[in-house]
């Protein structure tokens, strides 16, 4: 029995609409207290607090992630309200014969919800902006100091081009469902793609699992209100065109849609493929270096007259400056620890701004020089000690990450 199929039906059955009624009254609360739950904080707080017991600080925007506790308090008043709604929709709409118009903007709705979803998250992956390359100061941490979420960043972000591959399935997934006639096999491709990202969410702790869940669901939605794919590929049976629900039937609407459509696809694509690109040539690995980029490891670092031997318990002596962003610089001592400094520098008279960044000081305390571009001498003063520092630079582009490159022939695995 279909609960619920695309095609016109004059009269619905009573489980049929009551799977119609909980489904709409789900997803458009979703979308719609995603967007604005923040303005019910204080009710929301409350709730928090009187049934769940929360006796520890949160905040709305969950500071970039998507399964904060303010999301999971917004997913229970989803719940909540869906029941309550559906309740008093079910006793006071129980003679309605069908919700064939409804069903037809529900889907449209779900549609561009999708689609907004999938062209976003798909065009970053395209232009490598959700996934950057590891920087310096990754390139020298220890893998056990990787957070899961840090390990799949990583990986996602070595390689360009299965960056593009999976962001271009995306895309396809969301233009394909665009158009009516293509969106079961849209929703098809957006529920193989975003499977695989909530399940990469659910196994390294990357906190969007709430929302890539109910992506796939809003997917799987679409999906099956068309048996035919299911009657063709998994029950090997004939089948007939639908008989659609049009709500304008006239012929030259339809057409002037069809261009407003693609039209419209194709200013959006260019301009975010524009403004990307253009945010893409100015990160990563296409940005403007600093001055004095690279890693270089200390070779003789003297304090205070007295040379500090590269001892791995001293928590004073650097062992690496890391020098990645612009104004920013990476110590890390040898006790491996990270301390970050800001790092100014001024190529016509050689001097360096380097404090620590809670530090309000803006003098310049450190003169460099650079014998040739393998080596950095910085002499200056810091926290009133005197600091005599050779470096070497560490050539990362050797490292066995980027210096493997990429071999059709292997006579045995590379694995390293």
């Amino acid at each position: 029995m279909e609960l619920l199929t695309q095609e016109y039906k004059e009269h619905w059955n009573t489980s049929s609409k009551v799977v119609f009624r909980v489904l709409f009254l789900y997803f458009v609360l979703y979308v719609l207290l995603a967007i604005f739950s923040p303005l019910f904080e204080t009710p929301y707080r409350w709730i928090g607090q009187v049934i769940f017991k929360i006796n520890y600080a949160y905040e709305v925007s969950g500071n970039g992630s998507g399964d904060h506790t303010f999301a999971y308090l917004t997913l229970f008043v989803n719940v909540v309200l869906t029941f309550v709604l559906f309740v008093f929709w079910h006793i006071l709409d129980k003679k309605r014969k069908s919700y064939n118009q409804l069903r037809y903007w529900f889907l449209v709705f779900l549609r561009i919800v999708i689609a907004s979803a999938m062209l976003l998250y798909g065009f970053v992956k395209v232009f490598k902006l959700q996934f950057p390359s590891a920087s310096l100061t990754h390139l020298l941490d220890p893998l056990a100091d990787f957070s899961p979420m840090g390990l799949a960043w990583t990986y996602m972000g070595f390689s360009k081009g299965f960056n593009v591959f999976v962001g271009l399935l995306e895309v396809l997934g969301g233009v394909l469902l665009i158009p009516r006639r293509t969106q079961t096999l849209g929703s098809l491709i957006v529920i193989g793609v975003m499977t695989q990202v909530a399940v990469m969410n659910f196994c390294y702790d990357i906190p969007v699992k709430l929302f890539s869940v109910h992506l796939v669901l809003m997917a799987s939605v679409i999906f099956i209100t068309d048996n035919r794919f299911l009657n063709v590929f998994i029950k090997n049976k004939a089948v007939e065109k639908y008989k659609y629900y049009h709500p304008i039937k006239n012929t030259k609407y339809h057409k002037v849609i069809f261009w407003v459509k693609s039209i419209g696809l194709l200013l959006l694509i260019s301009f975010i493929s524009f403004n990307f690109y253009t945010t893409e040539s100015h990160r990563n690995e296409n940005r403007k270096k600093p001055e004095l980029y690279g890693i270089w490891e200390a070779i003789h670092f003297i304090k205070n007259g007295d040379t500090l031997q590269p001892l791995i318990t001293d928590n004073f002596r650097w062992r690496y400056l890391i020098v990645d962003l612009k104004d920013e610089a990476t110590v890390k001592t040898m006790d491996d620890a990270k301390h970050q400094y800001y790092f100014i520098t001024d190529s016509t008279s050689q001097k360096i701004k380097l404090h620590q960044q809670r530090s309000e000081s803006e003098d310049y305390n450190f003169n460099y020089k650079k014998p040739n571009s393998e080596f950095l001498e910085l002499d200056g003063i810091m926290e009133s000690d005197t600091l005599q520092i050779i470096f070497s630079r560490k050539d990362h582009e050797k490292f066995n990450l980027y210096s493997r490159g990429f071999n059709w022939i292997n006579e045995r695995p590379y694995n390293r």
